[in-house]
């Protein structure tokens, strides 16, 4: 009897959710802002490769946040990790938010064009309102989203979604991949994203992409285009090298995630594709 409550204390005191990445089925930089930033086009779409968080209240930790992080490390400080931000954000406004643990367990590739690091900070905002019962909104978390990064907005929704402005704007679409397996490789080269912006020219939507995903997918690769893909796979062969492989492979279409590195191949269910890539890429199908 004690070790049954004892588990339910346990359970009610600590909560997990997995946070996922994303794939960009076209994307189109269309112009500059005034601000810096750039306003694109895309189509999110949320893919089953899954990192975890976890979050156990701790007043007596001295620290607002203990955080630990196990699975691929991630550089940097830990005051500038976004699940660490997610935490100091929602504490301004909402002081009475308790001292806590938090440990992520990393699976997805960084730096990847997977918006690894953005789906992060967005599902701890998300475990935060839930666990504390702060109330917030969908448009309420959006926003605390948005201050975070780009990306993060999508990840509050988290549902295939049309986006514009800086990714923030975003329209649910019908889009249903399930009936695909898909093929994610990353070869563990960096892209900065920054350079990336600096190497392409923005011009008006070449297309109309909620139209053109709602076509069959085997016309998707002659029409829907990632506009970073020719500066980058100029400057790193070996991306362009996964996706014509990809193709090569029976993929019924394939491209860039985001400002790179990471490749993705959509598969019909039916192919078999037993594609040798070098010991250190990254790849799995979901």
């Amino acid at each position: 009897m004690f070790n049954y409550q004892f588990s339910i204390f346990n359970y009610q005191l600590q909560m997990v959710l997995f946070p996922n990445c994303k794939i960009n089925i076209g994307l189109q930089v269309v112009n500059k802002r005034a601000d810096g930033f750039h306003n694109i086009e895309t189509i999110f779409y949320p893919v089953d490769l899954k990192d975890a968080v976890e979050i156990i209240e701790h007043k007596e930790n001295n620290n607002p946040v203990d955080y630990s992080q196990t699975g691929s490390p991630i550089p940097g400080n830990t005051n500038d990790n976004l699940c660490v931000k997610a935490f100091h954000l929602l504490k301004k406004d909402f002081p009475q938010l308790p001292n806590i643990k938090m440990h992520l367990h990393k699976v997805i590739p960084m730096g990847a064009g997977l918006g690894g690091g953005s789906s992060n900070a967005a599902f701890v905002l998300k475990l935060l309102n839930k666990k504390f019962s702060l109330n917030l909104t969908t448009e309420q978390l959006i926003s605390y989203a948005l201050r975070l990064g780009s990306d993060c907005p999508f990840f509050i929704l988290n549902k295939p979604c049309y986006a514009t402005g800086r990714g923030e704007m975003l329209e649910e679409i019908s889009l249903d991949l399930s009936a695909y397996r898909i093929l994610l490789v990353n070869p563990g080269i960096h892209i900065n994203t920054g350079w990336a912006f600096t190497n392409i020219k923005p011009a008006p939507a070449a297309v109309n992409l909620k139209e053109l995903v709602n076509m069959p997918i085997q016309s998707w690769q002659q029409h829907i285009k990632n506009d970073f893909e020719k500066a980058v796979f100029e400057a790193e062969p070996a991306i362009g090298e996964i996706k014509s492989e990809l193709l090569t492979n029976g993929a019924l279409y394939a491209a860039m995630s985001g400002s790179g590195s990471s490749v993705f191949g959509i598969f019909n269910k039916k192919t078999t594709a037993d594609i040798k890539f070098p010991a250190h890429y990254f790849h799995k199908w979901v």
